[in-house]
């Protein structure tokens, strides 16, 4: 039935989202982690401005979440037979969330990473630049493009091959940026030795090609050595 009035709409969104967080733990969680947030955000005092990103990244997180139970039930609604258009609308769904968490994650980095590190001092982190931003960004930079590139040249499911491998770009990249940003040659070469048996893992287990790995591993280097010479 139809809501005649604006409280009967409001009503009915408050339903929903009770609703949503009673049938899906993953929206729990979710609720969780925001008041977790905000709690850390009022604990250390943060900045209006990096209160106003906070809270912004937990009412994205959680919206997305909301949208993507809304697509589920309407998929479940039209079919309850197996479907590619419907399971390609939950997987992007599902994608969805994926992306806003990630970005809501980066975020609580950028802005308490300040207040909870003792290598940092006290002040709010929105107005220099966070101590491991250029690793940060050099990772993300690998990521975005493993993405592209498997969009363009996958094969068999996401993480199961195609060119080029997100774990060894990954590994490569973590590795470079020990190198470059630790304080220990020892502890670089074992993270490089750890790239190294990740990327051979990937050929064991016959889900990648020594080619499809060779390139992961040439992306995540050569991507987090230009992050390192630029912008260092």
């Amino acid at each position: 039935m139809k809501p005649t009035s604006w409280l009967e709409s409001l009503n009915c969104a408050i339903e929903g989202i009770l609703w949503a967080a009673k049938s899906e733990r993953h929206i729990r969680y979710h609720f969780v982690a925001a008041l977790a947030v905000v709690f850390m955000a009022l604990f250390f005092k943060v900045s209006a401005l990096e209160f106003f990103l906070l809270v912004l990244a937990a009412i994205l997180v959680i919206f997305a979440e909301l949208m993507n139970t809304a697509i589920e039930a309407v998929v479940d609604l039209v079919t309850e037979d197996y479907h590619e258009l419907a399971k390609r609308a939950k997987d992007v769904a599902a994608g969805a969330v994926l992306v806003t968490s990630v970005g809501a994650v980066i975020l609580g980095y950028l802005v308490l990473s300040g207040h909870i590190f003792p290598l940092f001092d006290s002040q709010p982190t929105l107005g220099k630049e966070p101590q491991g931003s250029v690793q940060l960004g050099a990772l993300l930079m690998v990521v975005i493009l493993v993405v592209l590139f498997k969009s363009r040249y996958n094969y068999g499911s996401p993480l199961h091959g195609g060119v080029p491998s997100g774990h060894a770009a990954v590994a490569f990249s973590i590795a470079v940026s020990t190198f470059l940003f630790g304080e220990s040659f020892l502890i670089g070469m074992m993270v490089l030795i750890l790239a190294v048996l990740v990327s051979q893992s990937r050929l064991l287990m016959k889900i990648h090609t020594p080619k499809e790995v060779f390139l992961g591993a040439l992306l995540g280097t050569v991507v987090t050595l230009l992050a390192y010479l630029f912008f260092a």
